[in-house]
Formats: C-alpha cells, sequence, structure tokens
C-alpha cells in the first residue's frame, strides 16, 4: 500500500463527509492542520495552574465548564523558541479518544477541505515533528499544511496524556 493510499485511508476512511477538513493553525511561522472532527472548541489563552513536576510543554490545567483540561503548548514541545502570549495566541480545545485535551498555537487561521489529489506523503526529512505523527502535506495553491494525526501526538507515551493501561 503506498503513503499516499494509507494517508487518504485514515482521513477518509470513517468519517467520510467531514474528514477532509483540517482547522489551519500556525506554530512558529509554519502552518499546520489537524482533523477538524477532534476540535471541540477555540478560545483565548487564559492564564493556568500550574501542577508541580509537569514538563514544561505541559503549561497547567484550566477548568472548562467543570472539566480539569491540560494545557499543552507546542511551542515549547517541539522547541520553537520562547513562546509569547498575546491577543493572537489560541487554545485549541481537542476531544481525543474521549479525554479533553488543549493545545496552545500561535494562531488558527481557517479551517479548508483537502481533496485526495491535494494530499502529499511527507518528506522523510528531520524535523521538530516525528514523521509518525504525520499525515502528510496538504496543498492548497501556494499554501502548503503540514497535516498531523493529532490522536496518535496527543495519545503518544512522549506526550505522557494518558495513561497506557488504561487502553
Amino acid at each position: 500500500m503506498s503513503y499516499t493510499t494509507q494517508a487518504q485511508t485514515s482521513i477518509y476512511s470513517s468519517e467520510k463527509d467531514a474528514a477532509d477538513e483540517f482547522l489551519a493553525f500556525t506554530l512558529g511561522g509554519e502552518e499546520y492542520g489537524i482533523n477538524i472532527l477532534r476540535v471541540q472548541e477555540i478560545r483565548g489563552y487564559e492564564p493556568v495552574t500550574r501542577i508541580a513536576n509537569a514538563p514544561a510543554f505541559i503549561k497547567g490545567v484550566v477548568n472548562l465548564r467543570g472539566t480539569i483540561v491540560p494545557i499543552v503548548d507546542m511551542r515549547i514541545k517541539l522547541g520553537l523558541g520562547s513562546p509569547t502570549y498575546d491577543p493572537l495566541t489560541v487554545v485549541i480545545i481537542l476531544n481525543i479518544a474521549g479525554r479533553v485535551v488543549g493545545m496552545v498555537v500561535d494562531s488558527v487561521s481557517d479551517v479548508t477541505t483537502l481533496s485526495a489529489e491535494q494530499l502529499k506523503p511527507a518528506p522523510e526529512i528531520n524535523t521538530s515533528f516525528d514523521n509518525d505523527f504525520l499525515i502528510g502535506l496538504g496543498t492548497l495553491g501556494d499554501r502548503m499544511l503540514i497535516l498531523v494525526d493529532i490522536d496518535k501526538l496527543m495519545s503518544s507515551t512522549e506526550m505522557g496524556l494518558f495513561d497506557p493501561s488504561a487502553a
């Protein structure tokens, strides 16, 4: 099975109608995209409650309508320099495997629809993202989105957000 077929299968299989829509956001000057079906809401960045001994990329937690939500700053996780928190900084609230997680990004731009022809395999290069967490690249004219498998990334043992024994 070719990589493109794997990417198309993972994107288009069970959620036929809406799985080709991606939320585009920026991190360190690059544009990324995640499956819109994983997005619960988008919020402005608010101060968080720090958790002792948590990794630096886990900023802390917030209380979102009675649910305690861990907040991950992907800019810190990916080593994209010292993050700034300004009016454009947003938190994408995700629903991953029944768990709610917040992801801090520089900004959110739009929701974009990608056809199978617009999907390209991710190149095998050394990037801040492990290629296992990439679906591929989405091409939109002169724009290119780095498509992230947000389920796989957030549930990875490296992130430490999910208890592997609970699976």
